[in-house]
């Protein structure tokens, strides 16, 4: 992802420097806070395992997984150190807790995105969206202070708000798989769990269709939820 800004680094090495460190922390609160919001759910429902483990913490070094970041960092996808939890002998049904233990992830990212979105929301910071501007050219939409800070709380928003939607897939091995698990009925639920082994060539081909033929269906799918939670979080439309 911080490729996409690198033409900036000759000419406008702050707004360079503003874009990676937006993704940088978008990313560490993506993946960190979002791992250890699954830690903690699970704890909370009277699993033990994850704080055994040293999940229970907001320390990053406990979340994240070395390649799945690099991965993150400069090619868009990847992933964090998985939390194990067991669904069984908790609070409440071994189904309602994969539910509640897997949406946790993706609603804390769009808790992210809604605290760091209200200095745009109040008009303390402007609105600027580095992903709709040309980065050769954004250099002459960011000059003050307060418009850097709006860059870097807009494109945080957004790369949150991305990292939410994007789990929220009902694709093994993404949270939303194990979501739409525990929402289905039973019967359903079994049906759909078989599925799974499909779920990564899937994934896989979605996220390299643009590459091989220059059309993302993940940006058409995932698109008008994204704009539509951006909207909510910064009250721009």
């Amino acid at each position: 992802m911080i490729f996409i800004y690198a033409d900036l680094i000759g000419s406008d090495f702050a707004l360079f420097l503003t874009l990676a460190a937006a993704t940088v922390f978008a990313l560490l609160i993506g993946i960190a806070f979002h791992e250890f919001c699954h830690a903690f759910a699970a704890n909370s429902l009277g699993d033990t395992l994850p704080a055994r483990q040293g999940r229970v913490t907001l320390n990053p070094l406990a979340h994240l997984d070395p390649a799945g970041t690099m991965m993150l960092l400069f090619v868009g996808f990847g992933w964090g150190k998985p939390v194990q939890f067991n669904p069984f002998g908790l609070k409440v049904s071994p189904k309602t807790a994969t539910l509640l233990v897997s949406l946790a992830g993706p609603l804390s990212n769009f808790v992210a995105a809604g605290l760091l979105g209200i200095p745009i929301k109040l008009g303390w910071v402007p609105y600027i969206n580095p992903l709709s501007i040309d980065p050769r050219v954004l250099h002459f939409y960011v000059q003050t202070r307060a418009e850097y800070i709006g860059l870097f709380l807009t494109a945080a928003v957004y790369f949150n708000v991305i990292l939410g939607v994007f789990n929220l897939l009902p694709l093994h091995p993404l949270d939303g798989f194990k979501v739409a698990v525990g929402l289905l009925p039973d019967e359903l639920s079994q049906e759909f769990a078989k599925t799974a082994q499909y779920g990564v060539g899937i994934l896989m081909l979605l996220i390299l269709l643009p590459i091989v033929v220059g059309y993302s269906p993940l940006t058409q799918i995932l698109g008008p939820s994204v704009g539509w939670l951006v909207t909510l979080f910064t009250g721009v439309h």
